[in-house]
């Protein structure tokens, strides 16, 4: 399979998120052309600020392989790895991530940094972006869109008077 075909399904991850009232990321992680680990933003319902979409599906894969450290595999994530996440990626030996969409604000793979080529590191991560990137900003985009009318919905509700 492609990179598209293979975020194409991080991006279904995403909408399970999204469904969730969650942040619409997801993740999969492949090794030797088979889906090995998957997950979804769920920090909110999991009561977990680390349930990010790369933790979830690392877990999953870990748990999958009976082993820590994923050699080899690639990680297909729909919007630009954290800090904790890259930090994970770097220490399960995950050879390569595929993201969709740049996090301005704290992704730290080209945004904010180049984290996965640091000298200080002893595993090195190649990353590459922008695979179907559109269809996942304008997910995001719609989410955040929801998030808002909702909240204004609800703001106008406590301000009307009851009769």
């Amino acid at each position: 399979m492609t990179d598209e075909e293979w975020m194409a399904l991080a991006i279904k991850q995403a909408e399970q998120a999204a469904s969730e009232n969650e942040i619409p990321v997801g993740a999969i992680l492949v090794l030797e052309n088979e889906i090995i680990g998957q997950g979804y933003n769920s920090p909110i319902s999991n009561c977990d600020p680390t349930a990010h979409a790369e933790i979830q599906a690392i877990r999953d894969a870990c748990q999958k392989m009976g082993n820590y450290r994923l050699p080899g595999a690639t990680l297909y994530v729909t919007l630009e790895p954290c800090s904790m996440c890259a930090g994970a990626i770097v220490h399960a030996r995950i050879a390569r991530v595929v993201y969709a969409a740049t996090e301005p604000k704290s992704g730290i793979v080209e945004s904010q940094g180049d984290f996965f080529q640091a000298e200080y590191l002893n595993h090195k991560v190649m990353a590459s972006g922008g695979v179907l990137a559109e269809v996942a900003s304008e997910q995001l985009t719609q989410f955040f869109q929801y998030r808002r009318e909702q909240k204004k919905k609800l703001k106008q509700q406590t301000k009307s008077p009851d009769c």
